[in-house]
């Protein structure tokens, strides 16, 4: 695949490929290279409004409604067959729009058919309940309903599995769903839109529609037939989106920053707690919502955890990320970089001392956005580099004495998506991971993942959940009735039965 593959690419909308409104469309620049290499529709709010309504009425249709919950896991078992065969293909256009590496996508993308098998074997085990009450001649149950047109905004650090989070639980219950991408990073959910097609999803059901964020976006989160939003990215945007729809009554999931801890006890494998380190914030150049950007080393396996992760940063190969070698590829966008910069020249000018990294790097040949991975000792946890969500590869080392200390350093964020604990101590680490303020706690290991295990952010990383049982909850509505099967008079009307 060159980057001359598909130099242009238009709104995905009932099935068919369809011009943007306007006539207009958005660069979109390989970060590796730091050229553009495919242009995709700029959509507005005449095109949002025609995928929602595209949406609305594929809900609507029998084609669609009426399709048994079994059927529906087939068909998802279909796509994800669908994805596991175009899985070369999706890694390298998604290498080749946000810099992952290819290894880390293909990695990635043989484990994405999963979220599509396990919300496939969901989808006929959605129902409700019988539930007893205290007149025989009274039948009370309960439905679980889908919701309508849910709405999907994705980032650009992992378009493909943030979307699939997001699509497998809304198909498996029944809704349809309009996928808006990152500008920066449309290509590859543009190559698995007509994946939905030959699976057999009817026309409507998933919808793509690309552009910028306070255009295409914005119109989609306002549209009065959106039933519910899903949404990964900043905190600010989140809040703006949970403001919009709380204000029309429209459920939203969101899945916002984060400032995750990451803390070494004296008594961890400091070989291994400082691998885990590296995969926490240099994997994906940090450009992940949890990043393990803030690291407490107890004070004596403080110099070690310094001494080992200095040197393992200083010994990570930069590079093409579509070369086998390579361990970390470019920040996904110009501004991306100039963000990072930004912040470790703020960290310094705060009193914090860069141990290495601190810059730009040079690759041989390649004009991207390549990024130094960056350390930093002598920093304290109210600076802001350590309050703020930098989305690149810096990491912040400070020492700690006690647990408690700890603990509450850790829990001195705003954020609570995820944290780290590296110990041998049983005890410590249920303990630890009990008084955590963070939807996801990782003992002894870091960035594990999986479809069957629930994902939900705390205070202002984000509500709701994403991924296992729990997440069908969030695309379904629960209804409950009530049947008098008594053939008697009625009771008296102005008396509450119970």
């Amino acid at each position: 695949m060159t980057e001359r593959a598909f130099p242009r690419h238009d709104h995905y909308i009932a099935g068919s490929w369809r011009a943007p409104n306007r006539g207009d469309y958005v660069e979109s620049v390989n970060p590796t290279t730091g050229r553009a290499w495919y242009y995709a529709a700029r959509g507005d709010a005449v095109d949002a409004d025609a995928a929602v309504r595209a949406a609305h009425a594929a809900f609507r249709d029998p084609a669609w409604r009426d399709v048994t919950q079994t059927r529906r896991g087939a068909l998802l078992r279909r796509l994800a067959e669908l994805i596991a065969e175009h899985g070369e293909d999706l890694a390298r256009t998604e290498t080749l729009d946000n810099g992952k590496l290819l290894t880390e996508m293909r990695a990635q993308l043989a484990s994405l058919p999963e979220y599509f098998h396990y919300y496939a074997g969901l989808a006929d085990k959605i129902h409700g309940e019988t539930i007893p009450g205290s007149h025989r001649d009274i039948l009370n149950y309960t439905l679980r309903e889908p919701l309508g047109v849910v709405v999907a905004i994705t980032p650009w650090n992992s378009p493909l599995l943030l979307t699939a989070t997001k699509l497998a639980p809304a198909l498996a219950s029944g809704n349809t769903v309009v996928v808006k991408p990152s500008e920066h990073t449309s290509a590859s959910l543009l190559r698995l839109a007509p994946l939905f097609a030959e699976a057999g999803f009817p026309p409507g059901v998933v919808n793509v529609v690309t552009g910028h964020g306070n255009e295409a976006g914005r119109a989609l989160v306002e549209h009065p037939l959106v039933a519910k939003v899903s949404f990964t990215g900043s905190t600010e945007t989140g809040s703006a989106i949970a403001g919009d729809c709380g204000r029309r009554f429209v459920g939203t999931t969101l899945e916002l920053g984060g400032k995750s801890p990451n803390i070494v006890f004296a008594d961890a494998d400091i070989d291994n707690a400082s691998v885990g380190i590296v995969a926490g914030i240099f994997a994906a150049a940090g450009q992940t919502c949890v990043a393990g950007s803030r690291v407490f080393a107890q004070r004596p396996v403080y110099d070690e955890i310094v001494a080992q992760v200095r040197a393992r940063a200083q010994a990570i190969r930069l590079g093409d990320p579509l070369d086998p070698t390579t361990q970390l590829g470019p920040l996904a966008t110009a501004a991306q970089r100039g963000r990072v910069e930004k912040y470790v020249a703020l960290g310094v000018a705060e009193g914090a001392r860069v141990v290495t990294g601190g810059g730009r790097a040079s690759v041989d040949g390649l004009d991207g956005f390549f990024f130094e991975p960056t350390v930093f000792v002598d920093a304290d946890n109210g600076m802001r580099v350590c309050q703020e969500e930098i989305f690149g590869p810096v990491v912040a080392i400070m020492p700690f004495d006690t647990e408690d200390e700890v603990l509450a350093l850790a829990n001195d964020t705003s954020f609570g998506l995820a944290a780290g604990v590296w110990t041998r101590d049983l005890a410590r680490a249920h303990r630890v991971a009990s008084r955590l303020v963070a939807g996801t706690v990782w003992v002894n290991t870091y960035r594990s993942t999986s479809p069957m295990s629930p994902r939900s952010g705390f205070k202002n990383s984000g509500m709701g959940i994403e991924q296992g049982t729990h997440a069908i909850g969030e695309y379904t509505r629960l209804k409950s009735v009530w049947i008098n099967t008594g053939e008697g008079p009625a009771d008296d009307p102005f008396v509450l039965r119970s």
